[in-house]
């Protein structure tokens, strides 16, 4: 796999995050079918500044988030709730994907509050990220209930727990 990642916030090292990105990544991709050697991902891991510049660069929306994705290709379904189109290999043989941002600082947060694992979250989120590269999205309902379907399948097929379950007892 052609995955590339930037670190550009050195707390990402210590989160481990080459490794839960490969894991995370292969799993999304494989449960399409889609050879990981075969595609190609750009992730930036970065810190909330940054992040929040880039929100606001492409979204219009000037303040921090997880995790942002740039598909190479538009592969959305033409209804809510259909299926995305596959994506195909360019004339090199390769599938390009796109790029993907997960900003350190909102990451930890929504961990901690969620009293979870930062390596579970961090996964949640790339695989997240893969699955916007792939056309999902969670613009409507039935979008959004497609797209966290498929996260928690994915999520656990990985042994991680439904990130949409909350724990009452907290």
């Amino acid at each position: 796999m052609a995955l590339e990642i930037t670190v550009e916030d050195s707390r990402w090292q210590q989160a481990g995050l080459e490794h839960h990105a490969h894991q995370a990544v292969d799993a999304a991709l494989g449960h399409f079918d889609l050879d990981p050697e075969e595609c190609e991902i750009a992730l930036l891991a970065c810190d909330d500044d940054q992040i929040a510049g880039l929100n606001a660069e492409f979204r219009e929306k000037p303040v921090a988030t997880n995790v942002l994705s740039w598909p190479a290709d538009d592969l959305a379904a033409s209804e809510p709730g259909g299926q995305p189109l596959r994506p195909e290999a360019d004339f090199t043989g390769e599938i390009p994907l796109g790029d993907i941002a997960i900003a350190y600082d909102t990451c930890v947060r929504e961990a901690n509050a969620a009293n979870k694992p930062l390596s579970d979250h961090l996964r949640h989120l790339i695989v997240h990220g893969v699955l916007h590269l792939l056309g999902y999205d969670h613009i409507s309902d039935l979008d959004a209930t497609v797209m966290e379907g498929l996260e928690v399948e994915i999520l656990g097929n990985m042994g991680l727990d439904n990130p949409y379950t909350v724990d009452d007892s907290l």
